[in-house]
């Protein structure tokens, strides 16, 4: 049975690097080419990174993107890639508009474009502020294989370029995604990916990006599935990988359709590669992860590609020895090694032993950077000046540690990660100017009950490789508390976090009202008492450092509310 050798180059762009990503792209066709490979997908946007954003609306930007498509093929060739039917994402512009485009390159040009049709404008998306969609077909036959080519969300729309393909005969289907992760993603994508080949009857070869910009997490987690539902070959998720294998020619093939209504058929055949004897190569089929595995894989490439991709060297957090600055810590450490990460105990007048002892211990399990500073003075200073009371007082040693970590900052060029979590954020229960600063937050995203789960995840983990669980037990198992006055304890003015957490996914995540929250058990005072506390920190959120998005709905791009805004639920509302 005729066959054709398919790479899947799963890889890390950097937007804007239209240089590097070139680069990037002829290393990894050339590891493709050297398995034999003829044709060979890289992810969505993989000329440009994804997702440019108002870079697609400069004239200038996407003039440079199209010249370096040209470049691109050009290199490809000279690398000895020119026999390699190479499939990239890039940014076009023409009189309408700019478009989310791909490209064909073979020989040193390039062959066939297609212009991405369906255009996503929900949660993080809004691709209709800069793209114009496309309405062409782009048919590439290679060794008798006709190559039809999608962007991303065309797969996710029922209609549109799927069935069209399949009326203009196709033998198979090639995908470029830039498709963000967030918990259960790989699941649902899966599902779409299989129900779309069975509707075309034709495999589909998809290709997703991997690595972090700015919010998003890019998982990877590329495949091929068969015509019938049949994954052929998986690549792993979070890491660069090159997927490749050989699909078959369909049994029943449907003959070549001159037009489809409503759309553009464009048609270009390459010449016959050589092909080389080799044996049959099937798909490796990379292993699922854990869910506390893809979250915590999801941070620490989050925090990694963003401290690299910007230019910083180094990192510094202040370390109470509570859970949140523990797990952050921790999570430094896997994305940029121990000697990156600088860490500070800042204790106040409040500051338990317990704490101090607990920081002092994740810094020896660990082997990070670690000073101390104490705050007492710097808050008696401000306090005796101020005749600072009860919040405010509590408030200015939030900010004094803010200083200093800001000082250190200024003094060394470490970016200053902030430690807050998703529940803290919702309810107002950070400071600004205090534990609000900094340049990244990375578990800005995840809610309190998750972060322990990671930190017992994490020292399991390391337990079973052998190594010494980063995360002292006792920053996992005391009640957490704030520490900014005698006995102080979050509970005293939240629920317990279980049900803190069930309520706001309820409300921030999945847009419940006061009446269906309260109708699904819980009690309606409470409920009213965190959707005031949710809604009354707008304001804080907004100034809150960007962190990596692991969740349906993150604060942020993803959950636009207005700041001055007085609709409010009454707790009596029904």
């Amino acid at each position: 049975m005729q066959v054709l050798r398919v790479a899947v180059a799963q890889i890390n762009p950097t937007v804007g690097d239209l240089v590097g990503n070139a680069a990037l792209i002829v290393s990894w066709a050339s590891r493709a080419a050297q398995d034999g490979a003829q044709v060979v997908l890289f992810p969505e946007m993989a000329t440009t990174g994804y997702p440019v954003e108002d870079l697609a609306l400069r004239p200038s930007f996407a003039a440079a993107s199209a010249r370096a498509l040209g470049d691109l093929a050009v290199a490809l060739d000279r690398a000895g890639c020119g026999d390699l039917a190479v499939v990239v994402g890039y940014l076009d512009r023409d009189r309408t508009g700019s478009r989310n485009s791909a490209a064909v390159l073979f020989r040193g040009e390039v062959v066939s474009r297609y212009d991405k049709h369906a255009l996503p404008t929900y949660r993080v998306f809004d691709e209709l502020r800069y793209f114009a969609p496309g309405s062409r077909l782009s048919i590439t036959e290679v060794n008798g294989f006709r190559l039809g080519l999608l962007v991303c969300e065309d797969i996710w729309q029922p209609g549109g370029p799927v069935p069209a393909y399949t009326g203009a005969g196709v033998d198979a289907l090639l995908c470029l995604n830039a498709s963000p992760y967030e918990q259960g993603k790989s699941t649902v994508r899966r599902s779409v990916v299989e129900r779309r080949a069975a509707e075309a009857g034709v495999p589909i070869v998809y290709a997703n990006l991997v690595g972090a910009q700015d919010e998003l997490v890019f998982d990877g987690g590329s495949m091929v599935v068969a015509a019938d539902g049949t994954l052929l070959g998986r690549s792993p998720e979070f890491i660069e990988h090159l997927l490749c294998l050989d699909i078959d020619m369909p049994a029943a093939r449907r003959d070549d359709t001159a037009s489809i209504e409503g759309w553009t058929i464009h048609r270009h055949t390459v010449p016959d590669l050589l092909v080389r004897g080799y044996d049959r190569m099937h798909g490796s089929i990379a292993p699922s992860m854990s869910d506390e595995e893809q979250v915590w894989s999801a941070l620490v490439t989050g925090l990694r590609d963003y401290v690299h991709k910007n230019g910083f060297a180094t990192v510094i957090l202040g370390l109470s020895g509570g859970i949140d600055s523990a797990v952050v810590a921790s999570i430094a450490v896997d994305a940029l090694g121990s000697d990156a990460v600088y860490a500070v105990s800042m204790p106040s007048q409040y500051s338990s032993d317990h704490s101090r002892s607990d920081a002092d211990d994740l810094a020896q399990r660990t082997g990070i950077h670690y000073r101390s500073e104490p705050i007492e003075a710097m808050v008696g200073v401000f306090v005796e000046q101020l005749t600072l009371t009860g919040l405010a007082e509590e408030n200015i040693q939030a900010r004094c540690r803010g200083m200093t970590l800001m000082a250190l900052s200024n003094t060394a060029g470490h970016l200053v990660l902030a430690t807050g979590n998703k529940s803290e954020l919702a309810v107002g229960y950070s400071t600004i100017y205090g534990d609000a600063v900094g340049g990244y937050a990375p578990i800005k995203d995840v809610p309190k009950s998750l972060v322990w789960d990671l930190a017992r995840w994490r020292n399991k983990a390391a337990a079973e490789r052998g190594e010494v669980p980063p995360i002292p037990e006792g920053s996992i198992d005391k009640p957490p508390s704030a520490e900014l006055r005698p006995g102080q304890l979050d509970t005293d003015s939240l629920p317990d976090y279980e049900e803190l957490d069930a309520v706001l996914f309820r409300y921030v995540d999945c847009d419940q009202g006061l009446a269906d929250i309260v109708s699904a058990g819980f009690e309606r005072t409470r409920v009213a008492d965190i959707i005031g506390k949710v809604d009354a920190a707008e304001y804080k959120r907004r100034q809150y450092p960007i962190g990596t998005k692991i969740t349906s709905r993150a604060f942020g791009r993803d959950r636009r509310m207005p700041i001055t805004n007085r609709w409010r639920q009454a707790p009596t509302e029904v």
